[in-house]
């Protein structure tokens, strides 16, 4: 249990992408899905790149809420040591502490239909001085 933690992100399965919100902070909430594969954008991840990435600041408590409105997901990011299942109906609590700046690369780990592999996760790690100008470029 996390008593004060800087951030609390909401994440939210759905039947085949992720929904955020950011709800410390007024109307920050999006949608994110995974990028097709296009032969001519070499610089994205195959399966694993997405169009809105989670943006996070480093060195600081995060507490993550997931849920999920179909049925079960699993919230995972293995390089981070993360899973947490997303099930209908209940809203499961996990933290974050993330040491170093970078991309962290993950996706729905729970068979969770036909198209459960393409539900990619992918969080940005940036300083709280960026992660502030990113909220306030966010909310404008």
């Amino acid at each position: 249990e996390l008593n004060n933690p800087l951030i609390t992100l909401k994440s939210i399965g759905h039947q085949w992408y992720w929904s955020y919100e950011y709800s410390d902070f007024n109307n920050i909430e999006f949608d994110s899905y995974m990028i097709q594969y296009n032969n001519s954008k070499m610089k994205n991840f195959r399966l694993l790149d997405v169009d809105n990435r989670i943006v996070l600041p480093m060195n600081n408590q995060i507490r993550i809420m997931i849920t999920a409105t179909d049925v079960i997901h699993s919230w995972t990011i293995p390089s981070l040591g993360v899973k947490i299942d997303a099930n209908p109906g209940r809203l499961n609590q996990g933290n974050l502490y993330i040491n170093r700046p970078g991309i962290f690369y993950g996706q729905c780990s729970e068979i969770c239909g036909s198209n459960h592999s393409f539900m990619p996760i992918v969080i940005e790690s940036i300083s709280i001085k960026n992660f502030i100008n990113w909220i306030n470029n966010y909310s404008s």
